[in-house]
């Protein structure tokens, strides 16, 4: 813990050129952002760039490692590349390879915004969206207008057997991250607020038997 923070002010410091650079716990480490684009992280003290196109060539070259994420005991590899110690020592390359992911990030970000189709949101399926519109919840507008939650109730109707993930997965939607990457606090006020729901809905239940 002490590395990463160490290593966040480092950052901040190193790639202040790029705007006010703001972190918040994500993955279990930190994430890294600009106006709330985020464009890289920091996990167990080490610095990783969200990969985008223009720097995919350079992370090959580099042979830069992925940041790798245990889903359900599965290790998963995630788009985001490790910084040696040999990129720290230049500066330079490091601030343009941070550009880039930046940039690729801020394009992504207003690609998925200006997108009306559900299932071009992190997260969303064909599948998942063909449920959000038999709801009613026709749009990305309306997933955004009703929220996570109210959303998530709507899809209960017609599936009881629906899980947190659904509400995990259109949460991290509305706010543009992967569902893995909302933020350790968000994750537990949904959980809580996913297991009072049920057990209201159970009670309702037994008291109209």
């Amino acid at each position: 813990m002490k590395d990463s923070k160490s290593n966040i002010i480092r950052a901040k410091r190193q790639l202040s050129s790029l705007g006010e650079i703001n972190s918040r716990s994500q993955f279990g480490g930190y994430s890294l952002s600009v106006e709330s684009v985020v464009f890289a992280l920091v996990s167990e003290g080490d610095l990783y760039l969200r990969a985008c196109e223009e720097v995919r060539p350079y992370i090959i070259e580099r042979k830069m490692k992925p940041l790798m994420f245990n889903k359900r005991g599965i290790p998963v590899a995630l788009e985001y590349y490790r910084v040696d110690n040999p990129l720290w020592a230049e500066p330079e390359q490091l601030i343009a390879l941070c550009q880039l992911c930046l940039k690729g990030a801020m394009q992504d970000k207003k690609l998925h915004q200006n997108s009306g189709r559900l299932k071009d949101l992190p997260n969303l399926s064909m599948k998942l969206e063909v449920q959000l519109r038999r709801v009613g919840i026709a749009n990305a507008e309306m997933l955004k207008q009703l929220g996570a939650k109210r959303s998530w109730l709507k899809l209960h109707e017609k599936n009881k057997s629906l899980g947190v993930n659904i509400l995990f997965a259109l949460q991290g939607a509305i706010e543009g991250l992967h569902c893995e990457a909302l933020p350790v606090a968000i994750k537990e006020e949904l959980r809580g607020w996913h297991r009072e729901t049920l057990l209201y809905q159970t009670l309702s239940e037994l008291r109209r038997r």
